[in-house]
C-alpha cells in the first residue's frame, strides 16, 4: 500500500477531517445511481442469488438434523421482523426530529446456530465448500437427500480437510460452529477486540482459536498465511469472497416475502429505507445487493459505522477503497462495536456496491450503548452494541432534507415509508455480558 498523504487527502475531501476528529457524520452518496446502471459493476446478478437460494434449500434437511433449533422453519435460516412503535416515539423525542412511516427491526441478531447476520454468509460458504468436496469425491449427487450428510461417514470424509477464517467474532462463530458440525478441522484467527465469550463458545464446539493482540486486518492476514501452508485448508476470505456475499444476498427475497405476508407495500409511493451496520462490508453489501434486486430503486440502503472505525465510508468517499485504512489517518479502530472494528474495508464490496448505496453515517460507542438500553427498555429486545448502529439511521435521514428533496421524497411519501433497521447480532450474548452492556447505557 502507498503511504497516504493525510494533508492532501483532507484538502481534497474535507469530510475526512471530521472522520479524523471522530465527529459523527452523515454523507449522502453522490455516486448512487439506479439498479440498472449500478448492477453491471457488481459482477453478479439475480441468477447467482437464485443459485444460492436453491443451495440453501438443498441443505435445509441436513440443517434440521444437525441443528434441531432450525426445525421450526424447516431448516431455512431466517429471522423475524419486529415493529418498534415505542422505540420510534422515544427516538422522535430524543433526536427532536419526527420520523414518520413505520419503524421495523430485522432480527438477524437471533438467527439460529450462531445468533448473528454472519449465519447467512458464513454458514452458506461452508455448505458450498462441503458440497463441492463431496460431489468431487462422488459421495454426493444432484437430487440426493442431504440428510445423508449427517453421519459418521461424511464427518470422517470432511475430517481430512480444514477451514480457516479471520474474524472479529461473529463470522468466526458461524463458520466455526458449522464447520465443526460437518467434521472439518477449523481454525478461527481472532482479533484483539473479539469478545471472550465468543472465543469460549467456539472452543466448546471443538474449534481451534488463535488470538492476536492486533486488529482484524492482522488476524485475516495471518489466517491467510497459515492456510496457504496446507493444501487441504480452505481459507474463507471475508474481504473478497463472492460466496459469502451471495449467502447474505438471499435476504432480499426473504424480506420481500415477509413484507408480502405483513401487508407492507414497497413502490415509488411507499419507499423502503434500510440501515445496515458495516464492518469489512461483506454482510451489509450482500444484503443491500439482495434488497436492490428484490425492490429495485424503491429501496435506499445506508451503511452505519463507529466513529472509530469508519473504513467503508472512508474508502467509498475517497474512491481509495482498500487502498486506505482508518489507521492511515491516525484513527485507532478501537470500538465497543467489536463486529464493526475493521480498519480497512473490502475493496470488492466497496467497488461493487458504491453506486447502489445511498449514504453512510457514523456514530459514537456511547450512542450505540444508549440505543441498546432504550431498545431493551421500550421493546424488550436485547442486542449487542454493533447491532444498534443502524438504529440512528432514520433520524439521520430525516435531518437530510436537501437529499430527500433531491430524491423527490416529500412528506407524503415519507409518511408512507418503511424504515428497516438491520440488527446484526446479540441473540447469544451471555446474561452477565448483556448486563454490562446495559450498564453502559445512559437513559
Amino acid at each position: 500500500m502507498k503511504n497516504i498523504d493525510v494533508s492532501q487527502l483532507t484538502a481534497r475531501f474535507p469530510l475526512v477531517q471530521s472522520l479524523i476528529a471522530l465527529e459523527p457524520v452523515t454523507w449522502f452518496n453522490p455516486k448512487a445511481t439506479s439498479l440498472a446502471l449500478g448492477l453491471p459493476y457488481v459482477g453478479l446478478d439475480g441468477n447467482d442469488v437464485a443459485d444460492a437460494s436453491a443451495r440453501l434449500a438443498r441443505f435445509a434437511p441436513y440443517l434440521c438434523e444437525a441443528f434441531p433449533e432450525t426445525r421450526a422453519k424447516h431448516g431455512i435460516l431466517e429471522s423475524e421482523i419486529a415493529v418498534l412503535p415505542a422505540m420510534q416515539a422515544t427516538l422522535n423525542q430524543r433526536y427532536g426530529v419526527e420520523v414518520t412511516g413505520r419503524l421495523l427491526l430485522k432480527k438477524d441478531s437471533h438467527l439460529p446456530i450462531s445468533g448473528s447476520i454472519k449465519a447467512r454468509g458464513g454458514i452458506y460458504e461452508v455448505l458450498t465448500h462441503a458440497e463441492q468436496l463431496a460431489m468431487a469425491a462422488g459421495l454426493l449427487q444432484a437430487g440426493d437427500d442431504y440428510r445423508t450428510l449427517f453421519c459418521d461417514e461424511f464427518r470422517q470424509f470432511f475430517g481430512q480437510y480444514s477451514i480457516a477464517v479471520g474474524s472479529t467474532g461473529n463470522l468466526g462463530m458461524s463458520i466455526g460452529i458449522m464447520s465443526a458440525k460437518l467434521g472439518f478441522t477449523v481454525t478461527v484467527h481472532m482479533s484483539a477486540d473479539a469478545r471472550e465469550w465468543k472465543k469460549r463458545k467456539l472452543r466448546e464446539h471443538g474449534v481451534i482459536v488463535v488470538e492476536y493482540a492486533e486488529d482484524y486486518g492482522v488476524a485475516v492476514e495471518q489466517g491467510r498465511k497459515e492456510a496457504k501452508r496446507d493444501p487441504n485448508c480452505f481459507f474463507i476470505d471475508d474481504e473478497n469472497s463472492r460466496t459469502l456475499f451471495l449467502g447474505y444476498s438471499v435476504a432480499g427475497e426473504r424480506v420481500k416475502k415477509q413484507f408480502d405476508e405483513m401487508g407492507i407495500r414497497v413502490d415509488t409511493e411507499h419507499p423502503l429505507f434500510v440501515y445496515l451496520p458495516c464492518g469489512v462490508g461483506g454482510g451489509p453489501g450482500g444484503v443491500a445487493f439482495g434488497l436492490k434486486l428484490a425492490f429495485g430503486d424503491n429501496v435506499h440502503c445506508f451503511f452505519a459505522e463507529p466513529t472509530h472505525s469508519p473504513c467503508m465510508l472512508l474508502g467509498v468517499h475517497t474512491g481509495l477503497h482498500d487502498k486506505v485504512s482508518v489507521q492511515d489517518l491516525g484513527i485507532d479502530n478501537l470500538t465497543a462495536a467489536d463486529g464493526l472494528a475493521v480498519g480497512r474495508a473490502s475493496g470488492f464490496v466497496g467497488r461493487a456496491m458504491e453506486r447502489l448505496l445511498d449514504g453512510f453515517y457514523t456514530l459514537s460507542d456511547q450512542e450505540m450503548y444508549d440505543l441498546l438500553g432504550l431498545l431493551a427498555r421500550d421493546e424488550q429486545i436485547r442486542l449487542e452494541p454493533s447491532a444498534l448502529a443502524g438504529m440512528a439511521g432514520p433520524w439521520r435521514l430525516a435531518a437530510g432534507r436537501a437529499w430527500l428533496e433531491a430524491q423527490g421524497l416529500d412528506k407524503a411519501k415519507m409518511a408512507r415509508a418503511t424504515h428497516l433497521v438491520w440488527a446484526t447480532g446479540g441473540g447469544m450474548v451471555p446474561t452477565e455480558e448483556m448486563e454490562k452492556y446495559l450498564g453502559s447505557a445512559r437513559l
